[in-house]
């Protein structure tokens, strides 16, 4: 019989404690809301997948077996803390919901109590009202008593005088103003024509002038040019 390896005895305590945890997760998703339950028991069922290593890969992978057992052993513990604590919260607001249930229904109570007194209060102010039907008769026959004295009559005052128009001033005539004399536009002088300059005869020139003016004025073939082209070249 072969001997069991270090290895392989801690493989098989993490499978252990894998199938512990998806067990107790398993549990616990029966008392959570489907959407949470349904989720612990996925991870559930990952532990308990990791737990269920053959006997042979135990003894060839002992490692990636305990590797396995343990991540899924760890995800899932910290699933079923945040289902418990999720669950402690519900169970503290329905708790307290409950308890200021009563209180919420004496406020309830106590205005609906305060509007009922409020409208009958205008009733019972009107119903002395409905009684004083002697009162007009009463006051009528005072007057008319035996051997009563008469009651004066007042006297008359005379009306005011109607207040006396205030006077509305005549207006002032506004005079006119005087037209003034209109002034003469002033004459421009004419411009005086500047004299034209006086051309220079470019016939009294030499060829050879008549060719330098020629290149200065940018024309160019002028070398086989004679003394009447130059001249007429330059004056156009």
């Amino acid at each position: 019989m072969a001997k069991t390896s270090k290895a392989q005895k801690a493989a098989e305590a993490a499978s252990d404690a894998a199938a512990a945890a998806a067990k107790d997760a398993k549990k616990l998703s029966k008392r959570l809301p489907k959407k949470e339950a349904k989720k612990l028991r996925s991870l559930a069922d990952d532990a308990q997948d990791a737990s269920q290593a053959s006997k042979k890969k135990l003894a060839k992978h002992p490692r990636r077996v305990k590797k396995k057992a343990e991540a899924a052993t760890a995800g899932l513990k910290k699933a079923v803390t945040k289902a418990k604590i999720e669950r402690a919260r519900t169970k503290a607001a329905a708790a307290k919901k409950k308890k200021d249930a009563p209180k919420a229904s004496g406020v309830a109570k106590a205005g609906r109590k305060k509007v009922a007194t409020t409208s009958v209060a205008p009733a019972t102010m009107t119903a002395p009202l409905k009684h004083t039907g002697l009162e007009p008769a009463e006051a009528t026959l005072a007057p008319v008593g035996i051997g009563g004295p008469e009651a004066e009559p007042e006297p008359k005052t005379a009306p005011a005088p109607a207040p006396e128009p205030t006077p509305v001033p005549e207006p002032v005539p506004i005079p006119e103003p005087v037209p003034g004399p209109v002034p003469e536009p002033a004459i421009e002088p004419e411009p005086v024509p500047e004299p034209e300059p006086e051309r220079e005869d470019l016939r009294s020139l030499t060829v050879a002038q008549l060719r330098d003016r020629a290149r200065a004025a940018g024309h160019t073939s002028i070398s086989r040019s004679t003394k009447a082209q130059l001249v007429a070249l330059l004056s156009s």
